[in-house]
């Protein structure tokens, strides 16, 4: 009796797994690129009720911000500006900026009935995860990183997926993005531009120890052969490191000095 499948049959079996493995190969690189933050939240970039550019007012005016987000610096919260910080600027009796303009009618709507401005968020942190702003800015963690470059932005929108491995990424190496206390809020700041000087000076002022500050700088020299006062220190570090400051210098001290060591555990941020 003849066979009843043809021969080429006996390699459908190899075939459909193949094919089995090439689909599910296939649809696990697809959710893993297309159902990430980097993909479906990088860019996010609504259109406001009122348009603002943070181009024109933080890159252009000078603008602080922590006149707008005022209790970011003491909140586990970036507050939102109210109406009546818009209004001291653009208000018909408070200021003589475009206080006609019909782009912020709903500015001068929002003081008269007393409801607020419905901003919409752009970067939200899920009601599962736990951020606090005012510790990270006080330990040197810039607006910059996490939102991007705010200054030129025109309509702001999500520069960074914000993810958890994201987040981890700078929990597990902190020292490559801090920068001094007094920078956090500078979107234009690079490490070069510090003076090194003023840069163990304000560290000194603190409370910190010339010889702690030279361990980081040299971590295997005998302690007798460290610098005690300011100028070895300077020097020292000059000559590790050249002429410029580098942000191989300035975030290891930092970490080291302030005790940055945050949570790599998922108790950390899931409280």
């Amino acid at each position: 009796m003849g066979n009843f499948f043809p021969r080429w049959t006996n390699w459908m079996p190899l075939q459909i797994a193949l094919a089995v493995v090439f689909v599910a190969t296939g649809a696990t690189l697809g959710v893993t690129y297309y159902f990430t933050p980097k993909y479906y939240k990088v860019g996010y970039e609504p259109t406001q009720p009122v348009p603002f550019s943070h181009k024109q007012h933080v890159g252009e005016l000078g603008l602080d911000c922590r006149y707008c987000h005022s209790f970011v610096e003491v909140s586990s919260h970036s507050n939102v500006p109210t109406n009546q910080t818009c209004y001291n600027c653009h208000g018909p009796d408070k200021g003589q900026v475009k206080k006609e303009s019909a782009k912020l009618a709903q500015v001068r709507e929002a003081d008269k009935t007393g409801k607020p401005i419905q901003w919409i968020k752009v970067h939200k942190v899920p009601d599962f995860a736990y951020f606090n702003h005012s510790v990270h800015l006080a330990r040197g963690v810039s607006c910059q990183y996490c939102h991007g470059q705010i200054n030129e932005m025109k309509v702001v929108y999500q520069d960074q997926p914000q993810s958890m491995g994201w987040c981890l990424d700078c929990h597990r190496a902190p020292e490559e993005h801090l920068r001094p206390t007094n920078q956090v809020t500078n979107l234009t700041y690079q490490p070069s531009d510090l003076d090194r000087r003023q840069f163990y000076s304000d560290l000194a002022a603190k409370g910190f120890k010339v010889k702690d500050m030279a361990k980081v700088i040299e971590k295997n020299k005998p302690e007798d052969e460290l610098p005690k006062n300011l100028d070895g220190l300077v020097e020292l570090a000059s000559k590790k490191f050249g002429d410029k400051v580098t942000q191989q210098e300035v975030g290891p001290q930092l970490k080291e000095q302030w005790h940055v060591d945050p949570p790599e555990t998922c108790a950390g941020c899931h409280r």
